[in-house]
């Protein structure tokens, strides 16, 4: 069984690599360029109310499951 996972890790590992990149890139941000050096100093926070919350939430459960696959690639 534990050979069974182990030939299939690399392609678990490829699929949440890709499904990360994709929820990342979805997500929504207000921000500015200038908002990483100091300015933009309109923008307003905000709370992450249904889709949103669901796919941030969504894109911390899948790094979780990919640095845990990473983990455990590493150990064998």
């Amino acid at each position: 069984m534990l050979t069974v996972i182990l030939n299939i890790l690399p392609y678990i590992q490829i699929f949440l690599a890709i499904l990360m990149v994709i929820l990342v890139l979805i997500q929504q941000t207000d921000s500015d360029a200038g908002g990483s050096f100091g300015g933009g100093g309109a923008s307003t926070w905000h709370t992450r109310r249904g889709a949103e919350k669901f796919i941030f939430y969504f894109t911390i459960i899948i790094s979780i499951l990919f640095v845990a696959s990473v983990i455990v690639d590493l150990w064998k």
